[in-house]
């Protein structure tokens, strides 16, 4: 499996700061890539750091001016699958700031009594995705779990962070990544939960938007504070453009019934 992806951005940094960048795929993943940061005309130095997840997350200091960030991989190959640790099943259960399973737990047991497994992943899924309209800019980026459910709307993010909480309000640990999706319309940077069930996490993407086979995992963490494409430091930056590519030799054909494992 051959997958390409690139990432374009034209920020306006108003004040002197610094840039955290979570476009790179995650470590693990046989790639090819070039990354560029640009500031009049000028590459800047960017420095390269790894989280506890596998994430790739790539810094840059930039003054006061327009900036620009262009990215592109070939991956090739898939990835070991992804690592289990107790930390994990303590973690990945616990609420977090935009998953607040603590507030959902009891709706979440009633609903999804006495499935387990695999069935319990379809049925989180399919009323995940029966409940919400997707719908592009009608979320805010400090939206939760618990006002996606409320407002019945919202985008890739909303979804996974609702299903996450779900999940974990009936004791399956889950987390969110970030991910280029091949297939996905409209494109963009895509977001999707990813459940452990038989002390295998597995890929949970209850808006159907892309096969789930062939996606790229960038971040990983306990919801899209730790997912964030871009983060700043110091000072504002404004973005004005961005725009996503991800491709793949030969797009699969998705069967919503399997468990797939996020390679």
């Amino acid at each position: 499996m051959n997958r390409i992806s690139s990432a374009q951005m034209q920020l306006e940094a108003v004040a002197p700061a610094r840039l955290v960048l979570s476009i790179a795929p995650a470590a693990g993943l046989d790639s090819t890539e070039q990354l560029s940061v640009l500031q009049a005309g000028e590459s800047l130095p960017v420095r390269e750091i790894h989280d506890e997840f596998g994430t790739r997350l790539h810094l840059v200091d930039v003054q006061a001016g327009g900036v620009d960030v262009n990215y592109s991989v070939a991956v090739t190959g898939q990835a070991e699958p992804a690592a289990v640790t107790e930390i994990d099943r303590i973690r990945y259960l616990r609420p977090s700031r935009y998953c607040e399973s603590d507030r959902v737990g009891a709706m979440a047991r009633a609903e999804f009594s006495g499935l387990t497994g695999r069935d319990l992943l379809a049925g989180v899924s399919s009323w995940v995705g029966q409940k919400l309209v997707y719908v592009p800019g009608a979320s805010l980026p400090t939206d939760g779990a618990v006002r996606t459910l409320i407002a019945r709307q919202g985008v890739c993010r909303d979804y996974a962070h609702l299903v996450a909480a779900l999940l974990r309000a009936v004791d399956v640990p889950t987390r969110v990544v970030s991910v280029y999706a091949p297939g996905l319309d409209p494109m963009d940077f895509h977001a999707v939960a990813e459940a452990l069930i038989d002390d295998v996490w597995q890929v949970v993407d209850a808006t159907m938007l892309a096969p789930r086979q062939s996606l790229v995992r960038i971040a990983t963490g306990r919801d899209a504070a730790d997912t964030a494409f871009l983060t700043t430091i110091g000072g504002m930056v404004l973005l004005h453009t961005l725009e996503v590519t991800a491709t793949v030799d030969v797009l699969p054909r998705d069967d919503v019934r399997e468990l797939v494992e996020l390679r």
